[in-house]
């Protein structure tokens, strides 16, 4: 069988990322996965029952231990003489489209899950534009994840080689027999809310992916208090107008109250991700509301976080920038509606008053506007809820994984 490479920087994104997609292509190739050790590593070999091999990459830029990188790589390409190497992270990119093209694989792809450099100014988004072109100049193959995606790579003229979307978009596609509503069971769900102080009635906004300050979690933070502010004040002037129609009711001895026609609600927020301070720091003031608010409720990192969508009423994802986002598609496909940014990924995912609402970035009151609103307008909530599933049926994983194997098949016949 030809020998195929699939290359990270850092595990966790192989085993979370490409999720059932190497054993799939195990079948047709002789796959290796490699990254940094550690125990995702491990669970990527039980899992997927292929070949690991780790070599250690940094994520930041490391002149000294980025040239030790490229060397194991080159070293273990020469040895190995795979046909095909296939990365998906920045620096695990760069370094094996280098050393692949000095080891003389014939077969070198890249996909771009995201790109940080129309995010940076001066210098800094200078050295990244070279550091892409440089992977793009030694690739022979690059896959930009979606639309958004591409249109970049061709604004700031990073390459002129072909730009080819593998199916709808998206590294691996989405699963709808695993993340499926009846997959999270009604004892699964109560124990879940009994755990974390969740009332049945209580309205659960959720964000799933790292606390960082790309992700839009500052403006999330203070959206949030914002929410719980606005439904203060309903609530006192319910109380108000309560007291008064109670007051109106004993003097004209009449036998019904007014009822008031501002709804509340008592919203709780689910973060479900880990910080990285060291990497895209938070506030220091958005760090001390998450650990003091006792309506905002952190879990730190969950392996599957399908339970959690469970529990929750709607999706808030404010983030800056990404490839093409995969919890979007998971909360969908758990028939979660979703508040995002006008991003790409998540504008390819998301039709706005369709199966969810797209705000501007950097903009904590229209997420709590928008948040406000779905949570107030019950009949359209339900309009988008019911269009979840089912617009997302062109991003299933068998999809992305056929046309994956087509391609690498298409280059291994020329």
């Amino acid at each position: 069988m030809k020998k195929l490479f699939r290359i990270s920087t850092v595990p966790v994104s192989l085993n979370i990322l490409l999720k059932g997609q190497l054993e799939y292509l195990n079948q047709f190739y002789d796959v290796t996965a490699i990254s940094g050790a550690g125990k995702d590593l491990d669970e990527v070999h039980q899992r997927e029952r292929v070949k690991i091999h780790p070599i250690e990459m940094q994520r930041q830029i490391s002149p000294f231990k980025d040239l030790k990188s490229l060397i194991q790589l080159y070293n273990y390409f020469r040895k190995e003489k795979p046909q095909i190497i296939h990365s998906i992270t920045p620096k695990a990119g760069l370094l094996s489209m280098l050393a692949g093209k000095m080891a003389g694989v014939p077969i070198r792809i890249h996909t771009f899950t995201g790109l940080v450099f129309p995010y940076k100014i001066g210098k800094m988004q200078k050295l990244l534009i070279v550091m892409d072109k440089l992977l793009c100049w030694a690739a022979t193959d690059i896959i930009p994840e979606g639309n958004g995606v591409k249109q970049d790579l061709i604004k700031f003229e990073i390459t002129k080689k072909p730009l080819e979307i593998v199916g709808n978009g998206n590294v691996n596609g989405i699963d709808l027999k695993v993340f499926h509503p009846g997959k999270v069971t009604v004892e699964e769900k109560e124990r879940l809310r009994k755990k974390w102080d969740i009332e049945e009635q209580d309205k659960v906004l959720i964000f799933v992916g790292r606390l960082v300050k790309d992700k839009g979690i500052n403006e999330l933070i203070a959206a949030f208090k914002s929410l719980q502010s606005i439904n203060a004040d309903h609530t006192e002037r319910n109380e108000m107008e309560h007291e008064r129609s109670s007051t109106a009711h004993k003097r004209t001895n009449t036998t019904t109250l007014k009822p008031s026609d501002i709804p509340t609600y008592n919203v709780k927020l689910l973060l479900v991700g880990p910080y990285e301070q060291d990497l895209d720091p938070l506030q220091p003031e958005t760090i001390k509301e998450i650990e003091e608010n006792p309506n905002i409720i952190h879990v730190g990192f969950q392996k599957d976080v399908r339970s959690f969508l469970g529990i929750a009423d709607l999706l808030v994802f404010p983030s800056y920038r990404e490839g093409f986002p995969n919890v979007v598609l998971q909360a969908l496909a758990m028939e979660l509606p979703a508040v995002v940014t006008d991003i790409n990924g998540s504008n390819e995912i998301i039709t706005n008053q369709i199966n969810g609402l797209i705000i501007e970035t950097k903009n904590k009151e229209q997420i709590a506007e928008a948040v406000n609103k779905l949570l107030m307008d019950n009949e359209l909530y339900a309009k988008l809820k019911s269009n979840t599933r089912h617009s997302i049926l062109p991003f299933k994983n068998t999809n992305i994984w056929n046309e994956l194997n087509h391609r690498y098949r298409k280059h291994l016949s020329q």
